[in-house]
């Protein structure tokens, strides 16, 4: 199973969209895929149309008691090849009731290989902030993917990211690999255009070759609760996710590739 973490310090990035939209154009390829939501606002959850106030279980249960069956607490979704494990509220106490305890950066490293058999990819919508969660999800995933919003104030919210993924290494002892995903871009801003043209100065070697664009159907998918890859196949936010697919899937050795809009 490959496990890939969506996070950013910053909210508002597209890190659920990202992460539903790869899963959808995955589940359609054939592939069955794990999402979990460990971010305490449950956007993800909400997504699928489970209530974050309302479950029992959830993965706030896995820290609670890690020795529960990790694939008991996993819910079915609408759609054939996607299972996700929610959160609930209680993940926003997580570090103040768990966060010094022993062995908590690795709970959901633990319970992935514990379902390693059961699914092709796992997806991790992470919260925009450090603690025990995000270096849990460092800790368990294969790659790293960094939705960054083309405008101005994104940046900073990826310099603190970068800073995060530089100590979280130190305590891997590898380099974890990332991607730099520009998100919401609009080429009729000058804010979008510059935001990018500034990515590709400062960070070209971990930059996605490509762009994720401004389409107004995301917002009407999430609104029905469907990945947009499974209502929508042919639009074209949709079609520049499944480019970053491709991208993600082939990068075993990350080599750089030309830029393209």
């Amino acid at each position: 199973m490959k496990v890939w973490a969506i996070a950013n310090q910053k909210g508002g990035v597209g890190k659920t969209t990202t992460a539903v939209s790869l899963a959808g154009v995955l589940a359609q390829r054939g592939y069955r895929v794990l999402m979990l939501d460990i971010d305490p606002q449950g956007s993800l959850t909400s997504y699928f149309r489970y209530s974050p106030d309302d479950l029992e279980s959830s993965i706030f249960t896995l820290f609670q008691n890690q020795a529960v069956n990790p694939y008991s607490l996993v819910r079915p979704t609408r759609f054939e090849g996607i299972h996700i494990l929610p959160a609930t509220m209680g993940l926003a106490t997580l570090d103040r009731q768990l966060g010094a305890k022993s062995g908590m950066g690795l709970v959901i490293n633990r319970a992935l290989k514990a379902m390693a058999d059961k699914y092709d990819y796992a997806l991790i919508d992470c919260p925009p902030m450090l603690g025990v969660l995000m270096v849990n999800a460092m800790a368990a995933c294969d790659h790293l993917v960094i939705p960054v919003q083309t405008e101005f104030l994104a940046l900073k919210g990826l310099e603190r990211m970068l800073k995060t993924l530089t100590m979280i290494t130190r305590s891997r002892s590898v380099r974890l690999p990332y991607t730099i995903v520009p998100t919401m871009f609009d080429r009729r801003t000058r804010a979008s255009t510059e935001t990018l043209r500034l990515l590709r100065t400062r960070y070209a070697d971990d930059l996605w070759n490509s762009v994720i664009p401004v389409d107004t159907q995301f917002r009407e998918a999430s609104r029905m609760g469907v990945p947009l890859p499974m209502l929508l196949p042919q639009s074209r936010g949709v079609i520049a996710y499944e480019r970053l697919l491709n991208t993600l899937l082939s990068q075993g050795a990350k080599q750089p590739q030309a830029a393209v809009i």
